[in-house]
């Protein structure tokens, strides 16, 4: 979101910082992504699209689902979902229909702590673009990819998201 979220930080005292915004339209940029276990290896990737100024929709959805079969073609895959909307919407069961190796799981009402993607997220925006001053949409959006990105990079991060999924298996087994 363009109002960042303030976060408590460390100043000289008697010098209260201040996060200075400009208060306008909410401009956004969501983000669909996916925390991948490669059981045999138990190396984790990150996948997102990005969606600037735009709210996630069926097709946004559908899309990313078919991206990931793109990327892991010969995978039977396992997607562990929120229940957003979009997530259950006719595109995306007719995708699965399609698609028999795609195999989707819908997690209980509002229960990020067993959704590992939940992790990428807060780590991205409560902890490393806290009290940004970001005014543009086009900077947002930059920003956001570059922390994604570098989660994305650190085995160590994806992993502690991982495994902070109380669904998650125990990633020394996956070996």
């Amino acid at each position: 979101m363009m109002t960042p979220n303030v976060k408590k930080t460390w100043a000289p005292i008697a010098q209260t910082p201040v996060v200075a915004y400009r208060n306008r339209r909410q401009q956004k940029v969501s983000v669909l992504g996916a925390v991948v276990l490669h059981a045999a290896t138990a190396k984790i990737d990150l996948v997102c699209d990005f969606h600037p100024d735009s709210y996630v929709r069926g097709e946004q959805a559908a899309a990313f689902l078919h991206r990931v079969l793109v990327e892991y073609p010969d995978k039977t895959i396992d997607v562990v979902w929120d229940n957003l909307s979009a997530h259950k919407s006719p595109i995306v069961k007719e995708l699965a229909a399609e698609y028999p190796r795609l195999r989707l799981h819908y997690l209980p009402t509002y229960a990020p702590q067993l959704n590992a993607v939940e992790g990428v997220w807060s780590l991205t925006k409560y902890h490393r673009m806290a009290n940004h001053t970001i005014g543009e949409l086009e900077k947002l959006h930059a920003e956001a990819k570059r922390h994604l990105d570098d989660v994305g990079g650190n085995q160590a991060l994806l992993r502690s998201c991982f495994e902070g999924a109380e669904l998650a298996p125990n990633l020394s087994s996956a070996q």
